[in-house]
């Protein structure tokens, strides 16, 4: 398993990763697929199998963590388990593509010490705390105890900020799609 390059995108939830993630996929020349995670949990909102998440249930993503069968894996909150499985980055491989991945801050760093030349490692920073839970209250998609132990966790994330190679800090979401766009592309053409 040592073929492309690996583009983790990491951040606290709301910090605005998944919509720089999405606006690098659109740039064709970056030649990158988006790494599908597995996940423990339903579906929300609209998620779709296959293409956000593969959602399997808590038994069976058991028994892949016993074979062995994830770059990495992280149980986010109790019995909510998420992870990247060897199988999602050689099928990328196998295409000749690049792999971007918009995970959480655990399983980045997890992914750049196992491959330490051929990962970038991006950590996105929001402006505050407070904006933080107002982008996830405006979300809709959680109940107020989900936002705050995620409000919680995003101190802890917010830590681990300096072991990323690089901190796009998102104040302003047009500035931050580009430094992106530019930090990727001059990765890519290593």
């Amino acid at each position: 398993m040592n073929k492309g390059k690996l583009i983790v995108f990491s951040a606290p939830s709301g910090s605005g990763k998944t919509t720089i993630v999405k606006h690098l996929l659109g740039k064709e020349d970056l030649n990158l697929e988006f790494s599908i995670s597995a996940a423990s949990r339903d579906p929300r909102g609209e998620e779709e199998h296959g293409k956000d998440y593969y959602f399997i249930s808590l038994e069976q993503f058991k028994k892949h963590i016993k074979a062995e069968e994830f770059l990495e894996w992280e149980e986010v909150y109790r019995d909510n388990f998420y992870g990247t499985l060897k199988a999602e980055i050689e099928r990328i491989w196998a295409m000749g593509k690049n792999v971007i991945f918009d995970i959480d801050v655990a399983g980045g760093l997890r992914i750049k010490h196992k491959f330490p030349e051929q990962t970038l490692a991006v950590f996105v920073k929001p402006p505050s705390v407070d904006e933080l839970k107002r982008r996830l209250k405006q979300r809709s998609t959680e109940s107020e105890d989900k936002i705050n132990m995620r409000i919680a966790k995003a101190s802890v994330e917010l830590a681990t900020a300096p072991q990323f190679d690089t901190i796009i800090k998102n104040y302003d979401l047009d500035t931050a799609k580009e430094e992106a766009y530019q930090l990727v592309k001059d990765f890519v053409s290593k």
